[in-house]
């Protein structure tokens, strides 16, 4: 799906490695992504991952985003 370039812009971004992206969407795709405690802790996990702080007020906007369907299709064009 993804290919060795996406993966590489999203390490030279963020420092979150290939192997550490494939664990978190493993847990992801076990997750209810229409919950909005598991929406959470998601979102502060990758936080702590990329060492950059969210705001309560980032994070109410991207849980809303979420759970309103609210997001790019694409997911390669964010980065």
């Amino acid at each position: 799906m993804f290919g060795d370039n996406f993966f590489k812009r999203v390490e030279k971004k963020t420092s979150v490695d290939k192997n550490t992206i494939m664990s978190l969407a493993k847990k992801i795709q076990n997750a209810n992504m229409k919950d909005e405690k598991t929406l959470r802790e998601v979102v502060q996990e990758i936080s702590s991952m990329t060492g950059k702080e969210v705001s309560k007020e980032k994070e109410d906007k991207i849980v809303n985003a979420i759970l309103k369907d609210n997001v790019p299709k694409n997911i390669d064009k964010m980065f």
